[in-house]
């Protein structure tokens, strides 16, 4: 990385654990709010990362299972701090959201009426929708400054929102349509390439980690150590769950259920949510399609990702199926069980193919 007159000091593991408290708190507003509110604090305000090594981690994220946000949050935290740093970063982008969604699925479940949450918290989509509108005409003017890149970024748009294409296939699509083009026509790619005298879009030496910083082969070898523990964190209690009570209990089908939405919930959230709804109310009965209207209705009002409405429906099955728990004390399991089996495996998505997107 080249030296300048304002060379970036080393970011502390403290620091960077208040400033991702900041975000995970702060995360409103769906991918598109909560990558705008990421950006701002991680590229913008902080420099710790430059805009291509974040838009970097971001196209890794797009092509996994899962909340993109949440595994973007932890494939930074990994680039500053190692493991540590990104168990940090990806838990607390979730934690305050699971807090909040805990504590609102027991008050819908008591109380059956919880529409003042979203008058109170309606403020806040507004400011959303501003950072939003911000951050994308922020990285779109930086991007975005060659007739291809624009007709690229015009075609996905079409794609994502008009014909509601998959994420990953999007941007496999334009990933696979760039190397075609690097290839065969260079010269279209050429129009403000990174790294070039001057250029917005290129990082020159103000970030604490630039384009050309290595991660250190150590680092990586942890990563895919941390990655198994992470399987194994995930595996062995629904696998315990199973023989201890069955694959008829809540509890198990719970864990069958979301592990298998970790690992095959492509699409987005609502995507997701659509499969889901079909076993939890069709096949299973924990809940009925009016509760998942209220628990996205949830999700989409408080921070950390739009897939949280899936604790609520964890939630909502533990209490209408207690068994001999008190109803409140198997909703909480049945939340706890639920966000456990969706986020465990996002990191370990990231820490074992971090390393390899890196290289």
């Amino acid at each position: 990385m080249t030296d300048t007159p304002t060379s970036p000091t080393p970011v502390s593991l403290r620091e960077a654990t208040k400033v991702w408290a900041y975000v995970g708190v702060n995360s409103f507003g769906g991918p598109a709010g909560q990558i705008a509110v990421m950006h701002k604090e991680v590229v913008d305000d902080r420099r710790w990362v430059s805009e291509r090594r974040f838009l970097h981690a971001l196209n890794y994220c797009m092509l996994l299972p899962g909340p993109e946000a949440q595994q973007l949050a932890t494939y930074i935290g990994w680039l500053m701090h190692g493991v540590r740093g990104g168990a940090i970063a990806g838990t607390l982008f979730v934690l305050p959201g699971f807090i909040v969604m805990m504590v609102l699925s027991a008050a819908y479940a008591v109380f059956g009426d919880i529409g003042w949450v979203s008058g109170l918290l309606f403020g806040l989509q507004a400011a959303v929708v501003a950072i939003v509108v911000q951050a994308v005409t922020r990285i779109g003017s930086r991007m975005l400054r060659s007739p291809l890149a624009v007709a690229i970024a015009v075609a996905a748009f079409l794609a994502l929102f008009v014909f509601a294409v998959p994420f990953p296939l999007v941007v496999i699509a334009a990933g696979v349509l760039g190397w075609v083009v690097g290839r065969a026509r260079p010269g279209w790619l050429a129009a403000g390439g990174h790294g070039t005298a001057g250029s917005s879009g290129g990082d020159t030496g103000g970030h604490v980690i630039g384009d050309d910083e290595t991660v250190p082969r150590q680092s990586a070898r942890r990563a895919l150590r941390a990655a198994a523990v992470c399987a194994a964190l995930w595996l062995i209690p629904v696998a315990v769950l199973v023989v201890a009570l069955g694959s008829d209990h809540v509890f198990a089908q719970e864990a069958i259920l979301f592990s298998k939405t970790a690992v095959l919930g492509f699409g987005g959230a609502y995507a997701i949510l659509t499969w889901v709804a079909q076993d939890a109310v069709g096949t299973y009965g924990w809940l009925s399609g009016k509760d998942m209207t209220t628990g996205l209705a949830l999700a989409e009002t408080t921070p950390g990702p739009l897939v949280l409405v899936l604790q609520f429906v964890g939630f909502m099955a533990g209490y209408n199926h207690p068994g001999s728990l008190p109803p409140l004390i198997a909703g909480m399991i049945g939340g706890v069980i639920a966000a456990w089996t969706i986020f465990v495996p996002c990191f370990m998505f990231i820490f074992a193919g971090a390393p390899f997107a890196e290289r």
